[in-house]
């Protein structure tokens, strides 16, 4: 269900290189249940930022009815919500969008979960959620390099994590496809959230595998009304049918669309 309300600050620190971990409270937190999902963001009431900003869930506690968002400073709308404080409101529509189908990897089975940079964080919540129901989880986060790394401990904590960087100034060089190849993981489900051409080497390898791709687009509304966010479909000659990211996504099963 779709709902526009406010949250409030509870923390908000700088955890990386540019990454903010921001955790808000309100009962809105208790509607934040599929892994996956997103928000959209009013940063402040200024004139000059009449667009939403989309920042992906990390993490939800439905009890305490609190959720952790991450998110990368590098425009002016995000670095005008890395100062906002504790105790400050903000405006937030959600939850957005489908998530990652926790149905399609079944207890016992080991689904493996594939992150690069800004694209690292919606799949902590979901590594949670899979392991609450008996699944066993690995997880290869990919970052540029060692300043950019971030949550290795709380995925370690969840199961087998194993960190890559381009440079090689921190765990393994190079990419998550190089790492998952040398350490020769298996896996029954692959889900995967992060760059473009990281998701399409992951999509051309693991073409006839279970796997599910979380893609990052830029947003207007994110609702499905703007058409800001479409992607193509895979197989059509014409190039009229398409996806909505915003609505229709971010998830998509492999071979669905054009990456």
């Amino acid at each position: 269900m779709i709902k526009k309300d406010w949250l409030t600050i509870s923390k908000q620190e700088t955890i990386a290189a540019n990454i903010m971990e921001l955790t808000c409270s309100g009962p809105l937190a208790k509607q934040m249940t599929e892994p996956g999902q997103f928000l959209h963001l009013r940063v402040d009431s200024g004139d000059d930022l009449l667009l939403r900003r989309p920042i992906s869930i990390c993490d939800v506690n439905v009890e305490k009815e609190t959720v952790t968002m991450l998110y990368r400073v590098e425009g002016k709308g995000t670095r005008r919500l890395s100062l906002k404080q504790e105790g400050e409101k903000i405006d937030v529509l959600g939850p957005l969008g489908n998530g990652f189908p926790l149905d399609a990897t079944e207890r016992g089975e080991t689904a493996i979960l594939v992150g690069g940079g800004i694209g690292v964080p919606p799949l902590y919540y979901l590594s949670k959620q899979l392991k609450n129901r008996g699944v066993n989880v690995i997880h290869v986060l990919g970052f540029q390099s060692k300043e950019n790394v971030f949550y290795e401990k709380e995925f370690s904590e969840l199961g087998e994590t194993y960190v890559v960087t381009a440079d090689g100034t921190y765990g393994e060089k190079g990419f998550v496809t190089d790492v998952i190849k040398e350490k020769q993981l298996s896996f029954d489900t692959m889900y995967t959230c992060g760059p473009t051409p990281m998701l399409s080497a992951l999509q051309s390898t693991y073409s006839d595998r279970r796997l599910f791709l979380s893609l990052e687009e830029r947003m207007g509304c994110g609702v499905g009304a703007c058409f800001a966010c479409v992607c193509h479909v895979v197989g059509d000659e014409t190039g009229t049918s398409y996806r909505k990211v915003c609505t229709d996504g971010p998830v998509f099963p492999v071979g669905e669309v054009v990456l």
